[in-house]
């Protein structure tokens, strides 16, 4: 069929398709035509060469009396690192910039291909609990790396909402800036990477366990930030926790809402095509709830990822069936589930939503939470959430640190992760740079690091 297209038009599609300058010394149509020729040649060949492949070791599992064994086998340490920081989301991303900053060598690894976890791919993308009321004043509470990264948004056009407090990102612009501060640091990236164990020296973690395309590989550390969002490493290095059920969604966004006729849908009976303003004008981010879900089951977690799905892509079909919605389309699902909460670490201190309600002050205290409304008080954050009871080697930062039932709807939010993730990178860059457990750690010079890295603490 190719060979009743002419050179030219065949020429044109291609261009058009991005293949212009690979095809342009190409005679492409006398190729194809030839005999024996069995595809047209790509000109990938200038990007695309064979390389020596060296068997790795194996260690395979094997069955042994009708049990599955995993043999001990060596791994090799692909990086010795001051501070190691697991999980690149809100809190990873601040604690590994906040650590590398402060001179010490900082590697964080992530299991995407990207920064911002739940954020940036799981497309919550409000930052709520920005600011707060002090002495009858709204003042921004997220400012240091946090307030940094909202600031770079803000000078790039459509990649945040204007608004006062609790804007709106871009998810790419998000991701965009957080590599870019990443990079700027100075913080070895490993992408692609899933923590899957722990390499302990007695009551301390040491380093951690990862598999990747590149097979099973540790890297070892002074003192590891656990930012996994689910508290996976000190669960994995035998810290105590708590678990909790919480309703598990996937977001989606929606496309052309700015050209619906909703006075047409309105009169269909759909009041509204919902969803959370976004900088870019003709696409909304809608939420979903989500029943209520273990989100340490990997079962669970596939059956709801399908169901909600095919739910969002029904729901939008019957829109576009709608007189008024049909240039309003599926944009994208989120690439990531909206897990709210699974493992709440038990810390030194657990910060209750009573201490919260009325801003008590700690005399360790290393950030201020922000009000979801921004109506109410700050809530001072005690370096004792970030901190095992009896494990060392390791702090917690984001939504998993200790906190009670009452607190867990605040902490889990983006503004609060962000600063409870700088908290814990500046802490482990003291403890590196004092050589000391982070538990030792003298708590002026890590507040000392937070203010001079521009930490509101209150």
């Amino acid at each position: 069929m190719i060979n009743n297209i002419s050179r030219r038009e065949l020429l044109r599609i291609l261009s058009a398709a991005g293949f212009g300058t690979v095809f342009a010394t190409r005679t492409v149509a006398d190729e194809v035509g030839k005999k024996g020729v069995k595809s047209a040649p790509s000109g990938w060949e200038s990007v695309r060469k064979p390389i020596p492949v060296t068997p790795r070791d194996r260690y395979p599992a094997t069955i042994v009396g009708g049990k599955i064994i995993q043999p001990q086998r060596p791994l090799p340490v692909i990086a010795e690192t001051d501070v190691l920081v697991v999980g690149g989301g809100c809190a990873g991303f601040a604690a590994a910039v906040s650590a590398a900053r402060a001179g010490v060598k900082t590697t964080i690894v992530e299991r995407y291909g990207y920064f911002g976890g739940l954020w940036s791919g799981g497309l919550v993308l409000v930052v709520i609990s920005t600011h707060a009321r002090e002495k009858d004043e709204t003042i921004q509470v997220l400012r240091g790396i946090g307030g940094e990264l909202l600031d770079r948004h803000k000078k790039v056009q459509n990649a945040i909402t204007d608004s006062k407090y609790n804007p709106t990102t871009d998810p790419e612009a998000t991701k965009y800036f957080m590599d870019e501060m990443i990079t700027e640091s100075g913080a070895t990236v490993l992408l692609h990477s899933w923590a899957s164990d722990v390499v302990m020296d007695g009551n301390a973690v040491c380093g951690v366990v990862f598999e990747s395309k590149s097979g099973r590989q540790a890297i070892l550390a002074k003192v590891i930030v656990d930012a996994t969002g689910d508290g996976d490493i000190f669960a994995a290095a035998g810290a105590e926790f708590e678990q909790w059920l919480h309703a598990i969604g996937l977001v989606h966004r929606r496309g052309n809402v700015d050209r619906a006729d909703m006075d047409k849908l309105k009169a269909a009976g759909i009041k509204s095509l919902g969803g959370g303003k976004e900088p870019v004008p003709s696409v909304r981010w809608i939420n979903m709830r989500g029943p209520m879900g273990n989100a340490l089951d990997v079962k669970e977690l596939t059956r709801l990822e399908m169901e909600h799905r095919r739910t969002l892509w029904q729901g939008i079909q019957q829109v576009r069936k709608t007189p008024g919605g049909e240039n309003v389309f599926l944009l994208q699902t989120a690439p990531q589930l909206g897990v709210r909460v699974s493992r709440v670490l038990a810390g030194t201190h657990k910060l209750t939503g009573d201490e919260a309600r009325v801003g008590t002050k700690f005399p360790d205290t290393v950030g201020v939470g922000g009000a979801q409304t921004a109506k109410h008080v700050g809530w001072p954050i005690p370096y004792g959430a970030l901190l095992p009871k009896k494990l060392d080697g390791l702090l917690a930062a984001g939504r998993c640190i200790c906190v009670d039932e009452k607190l867990i709807e605040d902490m889990r939010l983006i503004a609060p992760c962000l600063t409870t993730g700088h908290a814990a990178g500046a802490a482990a860059a003291v403890a590196v740079q004092s050589k000391c457990r982070p538990r030792d750690v003298d708590i002026k010079k890590v507040q000392k690091l937070l203010k001079d890295q521009g930490a509101h603490l209150g």
